[in-house]
């Protein structure tokens, strides 16, 4: 009988990713192996998760707290991988989804850069959440600049993790944040096409508290996250720099062409009723016209192997934009460039400390 189409596409566009971000590479090929039905995946990549909370509460009793941080942090990346495009089973998808946020919070306090979950007020007295954490304080830069995490279409906060690293390593705070349609939002609230409008409140935000450089503010956003943030870009002043990682340009024009999870998952997170309602309604989420009002720098970075996001889509992104523009494609990249971590990950935080710092 073999795999179902879903398993194998979950398989073959994201195995990179999900190792990169967080997965142990054993689990990976131990609870993926034993997969053949779309219906398993959440359960199977649950049950991983839970073997990982019992080493985290097992660390804990002893006070191995960098053991309890590095268990609950796989097992939030467990239950995450099991829940992230699983919408046909809701119910089944938001248990998953709580132990991803109970369990990275678990973990929180002892990573090595620890950190705060955060919430922000939000339209109509709706509140967003966020994960801050901050670089070791230095006397030479006691207010540290502060780079917005964007997820994407099937992505969340935790999951930006390792990117949060990236910058902390560089001296700047990192926000991770879950906007209308992602993580803790999008059970209520349907994806947005003017995502500046999130990003004013995270801002505000952070001008709010005392212990951060909140004029000195720079986004990164991976795959919908990289169509987000350059449009934030455009309508919010207060951004220093963007790095948008395998955004599109135009969705609705795109759909079509997208992995079959990608397609049901947009008609989930817009809150529509079919694949034909997403087309209609992602003809607003376009880069068209808005480009040229990016003033910042912006770094656009696409694999020429994206099976979801066409590598065409960012080179529009990086021709239209308004300033200083940078755009690295690889020619060996995957979507979002998970199989070769190595060419831009650390070199695009890089790049942000050269804008935000000097």
């Amino acid at each position: 009988m073999g795999r179902d189409e879903r398993v194998q596409i979950a398989i073959e566009n994201w195995a990179p990713r999900f190792v990169n971000n967080g997965v142990d590479f054993s689990d990976f090929q131990r609870v993926t192996g034993g997969i053949e039905r779309w219906d398993d995946w959440c359960r199977e990549w649950s049950l991983c998760g839970a073997m990982h909370e019992a080493l985290g509460a097992e660390a804990e009793a002893q006070a191995c707290y960098a053991s309890v941080a590095q268990h609950y942090f796989h097992a939030a990346m467990s239950y995450h991988i099991g829940k992230f495009m699983f919408i046909h089973r809701l119910a089944e998808l938001r248990v998953a989804h709580e132990h991803v946020v109970r369990d990275y919070q678990h973990a929180l306090p002892y990573f090595d850069f620890p950190g705060e979950r955060v919430a922000i007020p939000y339209e109509h007295g709706v509140t967003m959440y966020g994960i801050l954490r901050k670089p070791v304080h230095t006397a030479n830069a006691p207010k540290p600049p502060v780079v917005i995490l964007i997820p994407g279409l099937d992505s969340v906060k935790e999951e930006l993790h390792e990117y949060g690293n990236d910058f902390l390593r560089r001296g700047m705070a990192v926000l991770a944040l879950d906007g209308p349609g992602q993580g803790e939002m999008e059970f209520d609230h349907p994806m947005r096409f003017d995502y500046e409008a999130p990003i004013r409140y995270a801002i505000d935000y952070l001008e709010g508290r005392q212990d951060l450089a909140a004029d000195q503010v720079g986004l990164l956003g991976v795959s919908l996250g990289g169509y987000y943030a350059p449009r934030a870009a455009a309508f919010e002043p207060r951004i220093r720099a963007v790095i948008a990682l395998a955004g599109w340009y135009d969705i609705a024009s795109q759909y079509d062409r997208a992995p079959l999870l990608t397609r049901e998952a947009f008609v989930a997170r817009l809150k529509v009723a079919d694949a034909a309602a997403a087309r209609e309604a992602l003809k607003q989420f376009t880069l068209h016209g808005v480009m040229e009002k990016v003033r910042c720098p912006l770094l656009v970075v696409m694999g020429r192997l994206d099976r979801v996001v066409p590598p065409e889509e960012a080179e529009r992104v990086a021709a239209e934009a308004g300033g200083e523009t940078t755009l690295w494609m690889f020619e060996d990249g995957n979507h979002v460039c998970n199989n070769i971590p190595y060419k831009h990950r650390p070199q695009q935080a890089d790049w942000m400390r050269r804008q935000l710092c000097g």
